[in-house]
């Protein structure tokens, strides 16, 4: 079991070049994969999405890669002699229009206008970096795996103890269910004489009535499929594979469940222990949201 939430970052060098990269994934109900590359490596993009994807099924991943020149590399300082020539016959028309009240012009000025110098960058060739790039993205991309594997095994030991305690919940509605038919029956009878009614116990009537509230009150179907849906989150608790929105069915599963169990009770003890369970089933629910 992992979680969605992690971060790792990892780098690697060539002789002219240094590649770091981090990867940062958040919650997310779906797969969203927001990767930011320098434009001349933008051609990796779907290796690296693909690549992605075939481990991460949910949550938004950010990978942020960045590329640096090594003591050896340095940029290239370029004059346009055009524009600056341009500039000085700029300079000595305004001095025409000022008759001559500007400031000498000197070379220091060109220094602040735009253009003139620029500094190019020494570029980053593909077939240079991208074996360096996929040994910084590993390590990142395992560092992030370490992260989510260790928070996704606190998430699995909280999920089985709550999941215990769902049991105990339904364990606990199972043992009461038989007695709903024979408080139903007292009931029944204390109401009969409350109404001037002698019905003896073994009358026709009163049995149909009670067989009828017994079949429409069984529990028995409904705490099976609980328990089947109980085996499955544990058999998924093991599973290597991304296993969130299973879990998110299973326990949509488990509460259909549990609201046809308090429909159909009709007793006080149920009834406390169907919210009881579905305040812990709430809270498995939540973790569930930050399941790979």
């Amino acid at each position: 079991m992992r979680s969605m939430t992690g971060f790792g970052s990892g780098e690697a060098s060539s002789s002219r070049w240094k590649i770091s990269v981090e990867m940062a994934s958040v919650n997310r109900k779906q797969a969203e994969l927001v990767i930011h590359l320098p434009r001349s490596l933008a051609s990796l993009e779907p290796r690296i999405r693909s690549g992605l994807l075939e481990v991460f099924s949910r949550g938004r991943i950010t990978v942020q890669v960045a590329v640096e020149p090594l003591a050896g590399g340095r940029g290239v300082l370029q004059v346009d002699e055009t524009l600056a020539a341009e500039y000085f016959q700029a300079f000595h028309l305004l001095q025409g229009v000022c008759n001559g009240q500007m400031t000498p012009f000197q070379a220091a000025d060109l220094l602040r206008a735009p253009g003139v110098f620029t500094v190019r960058e020494d570029t980053v060739s593909l077939q240079d970096v991208e074996s360096v790039l996929d040994d910084a993205l590993g390590g990142a991309f395992r560092r992030l795996l370490e992260m989510q594997n260790l928070e996704g095994g606190r998430l699995r030991a909280d999920l089985r103890n709550r999941l215990e305690t769902l049991r105990v919940r339904t364990g606990e509605i199972a043992e009461q269910s038989p007695r709903v038919k024979e408080r139903y029956r007292l009931q029944l009878r204390k109401r009969l004489l409350d109404s001037g009614l002698d019905v003896p116990l073994d009358d026709e009537r009163l049995l149909r009535e009670i067989a009828i509230f017994a079949e429409r009150c069984d529990l028995s179907e409904e705490l099976t499929r609980l328990h089947s849906h109980f085996d499955q989150f544990d058999r998924y608790f093991d599973d290597p594979e991304p296993m969130g929105r299973a879990l998110d069915f299973l326990c949509q599963e488990v509460n259909r469940e549990l609201n046809t169990i308090g429909s159909k009770a009709n007793d006080a003890s149920i009834a406390h222990a169907v919210v009881e369970a579905k305040t812990e089933l709430e809270k498995i629910r939540e973790q569930v949201q930050n399941v790979q």
